[in-house]
């Protein structure tokens, strides 16, 4: 895994989406709220020589062929992974809240790590609720809020109805749909992210933890400068399992300063 520090030294390169999408909105108005996909049949055609590419990527790739074996729904799964082993964020007993959860990955690991399904009886049993506008086929531990768009406060208020005031950790692999325009793209992810940090900043518990998945432009260094001061710890980090043309980047808050936001609130510590 690769933290980066130094603006200079962040790979700026061609975007790229994990292998399955996350989820396909983002928070603006005037942009689209999800895309549409016709279900008309149409003649087979012959596979374009980038699909072919992709294909025979997707063979040579190790962490897909490690998803597949491991019952992973997708590659993303050892981001995540990466992350949690490096920083120690989920622990039995804690609550996840996972934005932009299809196909359900994300999730899969939270489940485990936080002792969803009780597997280990004597340990803490925690809780796990996924969020994304598509759809996510059941994962046995979870609370799956899928078709329910993010960004619109109802879907927030039911994921509260599932979780209560507080929780320990929000994750977000939100993001939109790639044009290869560098600044449009850039503006989308951003949209997404600030939505989720929004959200978590009001419902994170003191010492509770954050993970932002954005895409590398100029507006990673203002959003490090205003996360900076609510954590006991910043990263932005790039996960060995992060495809090395890609521009994913992951902000990593860890130890939320909640005193700082809600001061008048009585705290207890984790």
């Amino acid at each position: 895994m690769t933290e980066l520090t130094d603006p200079m030294e962040r790979p700026i390169s061609l975007l790229s989406n994990t292998m399955y999408g996350a989820s396909l909105a983002w928070c603006v108005k005037s942009g689209p709220r999800f895309w549409h996909t016709s279900h008309r049949n149409f003649a087979r055609k012959p596979k374009s020589a980038s699909s072919v590419q992709w294909l025979a990527r997707q063979e040579k790739d190790p962490y897909v062929k490690s998803a597949r074996a491991e019952n992973y729904r997708a590659r993303s799964a050892y981001k995540l992974l990466e992350i949690d082993d490096r920083f120690k964020l989920m622990k039995p007993g804690h609550t996840v809240i996972d934005c932009g959860a299809a196909p359900g990955s994300w999730t899969q690991v939270a489940v485990d790590r936080v002792n969803a399904l009780h597997t280990n009886t004597s340990k803490l049993q925690g809780k796990a609720v996924a969020i994304d506008l598509l759809f996510i086929p059941p994962i046995d531990g979870a609370k799956i809020l899928d078709h329910s768009d993010f960004c619109e406060m109802e879907v927030q208020q039911r994921v509260l109805s599932h979780v209560g005031e507080t929780v320990d950790i929000v994750l977000s692999d939100m993001a939109p749909n790639a044009t290869g325009m560098h600044d449009m793209d850039h503006e989308k992810i951003v949209s997404l992210f600030e939505s989720a940090w929004k959200f978590a900043r009001h419902i994170l518990a003191e010492n509770g933890h954050f993970v932002g998945k954005l895409w590398d432009g100029y507006h990673l260094n203002r959003l490090r400068k205003e996360l900076h001061p609510l954590f006991r710890s910043l990263k932005v980090v790039k996960p060995d399992a992060s495809r090395k043309e890609s521009s994913e980047l992951f902000v990593m808050g860890k130890g939320f300063k909640r005193y700082l936001v809600q001061p008048h609130e009585k705290q207890t510590g984790q």
